[in-house]
């Protein structure tokens, strides 16, 4: 080793660099945690029983797509909604994109605005009006959400 990666100062800061790399896994763990514990109470609102029959609209799968929402993130016809891994990488892709949007408009991306977005569109979140099913909708996924993630958090 050479005089200067031995040095205080040096140690110090690859100390804190290495702080941060652990942080940033950390958080990154718990986004992803807390995006899996916001889609399976989206599941459990819209499709605990993963029955094939078609929404009233038309929506199918886990999470009840519409055909508009499936083709936005598949190439994969609307049918493959009712396969559930193709099911898990289109929600995942929609979670990702509501965040995004929300966030870009200065909202927090919690569990009650992703879930609020998901059942009355985007627009629901900066809305000063929502409907009331879609704000009970939301709080609902926002509490299933923060039970799973107590549950994870437990094991």
């Amino acid at each position: 080793m050479t005089k200067h990666t031995q040095a205080p100062g040096f140690r110090l800061l690859r100390s804190l660099a290495m702080a941060v790399l652990a942080f940033s896994a950390i958080s990154e763990g718990a986004r992803a945690q807390s995006r899996l514990a916001t889609l399976q109470a989206i599941h459990c609102l819209e499709n605990p029983t993963d029955r094939a029959r078609p929404g009233p609209c038309g929506e199918l799968g886990a999470y009840q797509f519409r055909a508009t929402t499936w083709h936005r993130y598949s190439r994969q016809p609307f049918s493959c909604a009712l396969d559930r891994r193709a099911s898990d990488d289109v929600a995942v892709r929609h979670y990702e994109w509501l965040k995004n949007q929300i966030e870009r408009r200065g909202m927090p991306a919690s569990p009650y605005n992703i879930a609020l977005a998901w059942n009355g569109g985007l627009g629901a979140v900066f809305a000063r009006r929502t409907p009331r099913s879609v704000r009970d909708y939301a709080e609902r996924a926002a509490n299933l959400a923060a039970d799973f993630d107590r549950t994870t958090a437990s094991r």
